[in-house]
């Protein structure tokens, strides 16, 4: 990989290689773009094929950060952080300690926060090197576990995409196949039963669905590449991303892909066209799961989670505005999401622009 390309192909400010030989840190911070604040994005741990990979997933996820924060008209900027290793046995507090002295070495440009792989526990060893961490435990001013209000704006989203493609938002009956049921997806789908929706669940980790049979009835468990050829009202990727590609699209038998899944399409362009092509309505993921960055964002301001979740409640509005922008503008729901995250930060780095003199964002120029 040409790093510098990388970096140029989406208009990122600033990529950060951290390496702590005593803690066997590695770690990876990209910054995409900070016209609307601060860039804030969750800290992933995963074990990566290569760093290479890990690169890629940073550099792609904190550009979705970026137009999330946009889209839902928060005043925060895109980033991302992954470590490489595995979050099953190497997570202790040193390590996580070493991270935050790099975080704080960035002097608030990047926020971090809690993402696959890691939890409240590791953001609080954080804290301890860092102010510019949010996602930090209740009993100290922070907001817990988002997973909460995440899974709760993936749910308005799902009924505002029912409510576009069918006219109806009800669940009552529907059939919605949920791949993953970690935090997010366990929340999800008790909303959905709740709502008297049928479940079709996979996951590779036995514990989390052992967890979700035993507390929900009724749910029909698949293997997990079984999940793609499941007939259903919604397909709800709450894994890892990249999951609707060349092999997986052309099985799908759904009418709408809605989750809480980063980077649900393996190339954004070409997929979420040839999903338009099969008429199936795509709900982009960035917008869907923007109910985990309104929740570390609130802690910014004082956090307070009745304030949270109505701001995520207004995730069923964003959608529906999305789906009647690209019907009206004949092009792709992502296209549409974009545009209109685009020109968000297009007016505002206008309104900079004219009383501090900065540059115009990268994303414009």
């Amino acid at each position: 990989m040409q790093i510098f390309d990388a970096l140029a192909k989406r208009h990122h400010e600033q990529v950060v290689f951290c390496y702590d030989e005593v803690t066997g840190l590695r770690a990876i911070i990209a910054i995409h773009d900070t016209t609307l604040g601060p860039a804030l994005g969750g800290c992933r741990m995963w074990q990566y094929a290569d760093d290479a990979d890990a690169l890629r997933d940073a550099l792609r996820l904190s550009r979705g950060m970026t137009y999330k924060a946009a889209v839902a008209g928060l005043n925060l900027g895109g980033g991302k952080a992954v470590i490489i290793g595995d979050n099953k046995t190497q997570k202790n507090e040193m390590l996580f300690r070493a991270y935050g002295r790099y975080v704080q070495g960035l002097d608030g440009r990047y926020i971090t926060a809690e993402d696959v792989g890691t939890s409240v526990r590791e953001m609080e060893w954080v804290r301890m090197e860092t102010d510019h961490v949010t996602g930090i435990a209740r009993s100290l001013g922070g907001s817990g576990d988002p997973s909460p209000v995440t899974a709760f704006g993936v749910f308005q989203a799902m009924k505002a995409s029912l409510k576009y493609k069918t006219g109806s938002e009800s669940l009552d009956n529907r059939v919605v196949a949920v791949q993953g049921v970690g935090h997010v997806g366990y929340h999800l789908i008790k909303h959905l039963r709740e709502e008297g929706a049928r479940i079709i669940a996979a996951d590779i980790d036995r514990d989390a669905l052992k967890k979700v049979t035993t507390d929900f009835d009724g749910i029909e468990v698949v293997a997990p590449d079984d999940i793609y050829d499941a007939k259903a009202d919604v397909f709800a990727p709450c894994a890892l991303g990249a999951v609707v590609n060349d092999d997986t699209l052309p099985r799908l038998k759904v009418g709408v892909i809605c989750g809480a899944t980063n980077n649900v399409l393996a190339d954004e362009d070409r997929h979420s066209t040839m999903l338009a092509a099969r008429d199936i309505t795509f709900a982009p993921d960035y917008v869907v799961n923007a109910g985990g960055l309104i929740n570390v964002a609130n802690e910014l301001e004082g956090y307070n989670q009745e304030r949270a979740l109505q701001q995520a409640a207004g995730i069923y509005d964003i959608t529906m505005n999305i789906f009647r922008t690209a019907s009206a503008e004949g092009i792709t729901t992502l296209q549409a999401a974009n545009a209109i995250a685009e020109r968000r930060i297009r007016a505002l780095g206008q309104i900079k622009d004219r009383y501090v003199g900065r540059p115009p964002s990268r994303l414009h120029r």
